[in-house]
């Protein structure tokens, strides 16, 4: 057996620190999720219908979409590269340090670098790499891996993330948790000036225009892509959507699914470095492309995995992450993997090799609980049990041994023999009818207790379950079953929910849909300014509605009421006529380029999407991205006329591909890193006030 896995869970279940820590992850997970779903017009089940057809065409036609993409984002101007495994991409990342003469690294948030272990190579070439996510950054000071896909520092409560900032930065002992985040802030903020290089994930390329799409709520992503002048995207070859409409899709599914949000805060959309005229962004964005056996894992039976969108949500609603976390998912030699839970249990496996890690995929109760959450529809329970198949077949999966080439059933021969014994009994219903009566019968010598029997650890059994008290007779025996008449089956007509729902894309043609999903119209562009200030206003935010003889006085009583004196704005041009005039008339110092110093920043806005409550700001000459990251106050400025109804429209604005970038943004930055309690004002602005100009 896997003696080293079953250490670590012992470990995890007598951890009581750990287990409040992750029941309090699983209880608040659950809740938002359940409510951020009921906030939608179309069904989810329709949705995961969708979006289950929508991946699975991509990785059916994997090697068509990855070739379009890649010639649309090289077109746009972003250097590919191509890694066949982990050395590969390594070796990538630590020739553009090399080249430019980097010292200083700072990462967000990405697994496929945890899976491929960059800070470690990064580190070891003399390179500082700091870790830029709040809960990264925490594990990164305590020297351990990421304990979840979205919540890295889960495991932890607010006294030993307290203990650690005052033993690795110096600062007094605390427990006050907006306190802890204000001093990781202040530390941060450095790093992401002096870096020279931004290390990023994506979370989804599109196909159709060959754009980054990266979802954060931190604003430590857009620091990492914006300020250092050179970017570095890793992407696992199979994050692609065909299109902006399926885009809408992945997004309108993602956070809700990881956090319970209708949609994270900075949705970045990524198209080429800084252009001519821009004040802002990387003079130089690189995307390494890497395989590292996804290639292998499509051709496989586990080729469903693939569809995941690293929402996390299968690990919130485990049983058994709940129980012993994700520090506890080690290989059988005792190897730790970047990928736990439900889905860690089968990509881990599917990468790695089933030797080394294929033990995790009976760390599951196998109930079901991760298909049901999975906003794709992966079929895991299916996956994991062909994994657990594999220890007395490892050909049934038609992955390549990758480790460990002398290898070992996971499955002890004890187990292995009593598992034939009763495949041979359940195949013949007198023998079978027999053996249960005889158990039955057995059963009853033995002490009444909670459980009925531990049997020995050598048999497979014995580690952490009770073999069931058997019962007396078969069940078609009893009174029960006696009074159930069976009733016939209703007529079923077996569709696909797949053909029911959508016709596979047409490479180079846009998606097309049976049912295509609900209109939200809200009939008045009033109506729609009231949605748009609703959702804005739970999110933190705050909503001014004026007109344009009053939008001055507006800004200048929220500078004032602040004490702020300075701000950087966009350019004249791109915000209403003479407003810069009349605020500098007012007192007010206007800048341009970025200042970490300075406390606002003013902006106009593209559109408005209300459903979401989010403001569509694309970069460009004179409307430099950082003036809505930098300052701790966001002002925007968003026309009534331009708020949209949905998220699906907005990204259909030809605006956001021609720039080099754009953001989405809802609501002021965020994070809930530390105990799941959410704290306003991370790395990006705390306060976000927007100026609805109403048409005079």
């Amino acid at each position: 057996m896997a003696t080293k896995f079953h250490h670590h869970i012992r470990t995890a279940l007598a951890d009581a620190q750990l287990q409040s820590a992750l029941d309090g992850n699983a209880e608040r997970r659950l809740q938002a999720l359940t409510q951020a779903f009921a906030s939608l017009p179309e069904g989810r089940p329709a949705l995961r219908a969708r979006a289950h057809a929508m991946r699975l065409r991509v990785i059916d036609h994997l090697e068509d979409y990855l070739a379009e993409f890649s010639a649309n984002a090289a077109a746009n101007g972003i250097t590919i590269h191509r890694a066949a495994d982990a050395a590969q991409a390594l070796h990538i990342v630590s020739q553009i340090a090399q080249n430019c003469g980097a010292k200083r690294i700072a990462k967000s948030k990405t697994m496929v670098g945890e899976e491929i272990r960059l800070n470690e190579r990064l580190e070891a070439e003399g390179l500082k790499v700091v870790e830029t996510d709040l809960g990264e950054y925490i594990v990164q000071l305590r020297g351990e891996p990421p304990a979840h896909i979205i919540t890295p520092a889960v495991h932890l409560t607010r006294s030993q993330v307290g203990h650690t900032f005052e033993e690795k930065l110096g600062l007094p002992y605390t427990t006050d948790i907006p306190t802890l985040t204000a001093a990781a802030r202040r530390v941060l903020r450095q790093t992401f000036l002096d870096a020279d290089i931004g290390v990023s994930g994506v979370n989804a390329g599109v196909v159709e225009s060959g754009t980054l799409c990266l979802v954060t709520n931190e604003g430590n992503g857009r620091m990492c892509t914006t300020l250092p002048d050179i970017h570095i995207a890793l992407m696992g070859i199979e994050r692609l959507v065909p299109t902006f409409a399926d885009l809408a899709l992945l997004l309108s599914l993602l956070p809700r699914s990881a956090t319970g949000q209708k949609l994270s805060v900075y949705t970045s959309l990524i198209n080429s470095p800084r252009r001519e005229g821009e004040s802002d962004g990387p003079s130089q964005r690189h995307l390494v492309l890497i395989d590292n056996g996804r290639r292998a894992l499509r051709q496989s039976a586990l080729a469903e995995a693939l569809y995941c969108i690293r929402c996390g949500a299968c690990l919130n609603v485990c049983p058994v992450f709940r129980e012993i976390g994700g520090h506890a998912y080690i290989s059988a030699n005792g190897r730790p993997t970047s990928y736990p839970g439900p889905i860690g249990s089968v990509i881990s496996p599917g990468l790695f090799g089933v030797a080394s890690f294929g033990n995790l995929a009976r760390a599951s109760s196998l109930c079901g609980a991760c298909k049901e959450a999975c906003p794709v529809d992966i079929d895991l329970p299916k996956l994991l049990l062909r994994i657990r198949a594999a220890d007395t077949n490892p050909t049934v999966l038609g992955l390549p041994e990758i480790t460990e080439p002398a290898r070992r059933s996971h499955v002890p021969v004890t187990l292995r023999l009593g598992l034939q014994l009763f495949s041979r009994a359940a195949a013949h219903p007198q023998l079978f009818a027999l053996s249960q009566r005889l158990v039955g019968i057995f059963s009853r010598l033995a002490p009444a207790s909670a459980g009925w029997l531990r049997l020995p650890a050598f048999t497979g059994w014995g580690f952490s379950r009770d073999f069931p008290r058997p019962a007396l007779k078969p069940f078609s025996a009893s009174k029960l079953a006696a009074g159930l008449a069976p009733k016939p089956a209703p007529e079923t007509r077996k569709v696909s929910a797949i053909k029911e729902i959508a016709t596979f894309r047409v490479l180079g043609k846009p998606s097309q849909e049976i049912e295509s999903s609900p209109v939200i119209a809200f009939s008045t562009p009033e109506e729609r300014s009231e949605r748009f200030a609703s959702e804005l206003s739970a999110l933190g935010g705050t909503a001014l509605r004026c007109r344009s003889g009053e939008l001055t006085g507006r800004i200048l009583e929220t500078l004032r009421a602040q004490n702020i004196h300075t701000l950087q704005a966009w350019d004249a041009a791109c915000l209403p006529q003479a407003l810069l005039d009349e605020l500098q008339a007012a007192g007010i110092r206007v800048v341009h380029q970025p200042d970490p110093a300075l406390q606002a920043g003013l902006t106009g806005a593209l559109a408005g999407i209300a459903e979401t409550g989010s403001l569509v700001l694309p970069g460009g000459p004179g409307q430099p991205l950082t003036a809505s990251l930098l300052p701790e106050t966001h002002l925007a400025i968003l026309p009534a006329q331009a708020i949209l109804d949905r998220l699906d429209q907005s990204l259909a604005l030809p605006e956001l591909r021609q720039a080099s970038a754009s953001v989405l943004i809802t609501g002021p930055s965020r994070t809930a890193d530390i105990e799941m309690t959410l704290t306003i004002g991370v790395h990006g602005p705390k306060n976000l006030v927007v100026f609805i100009l109403e048409p005079d």
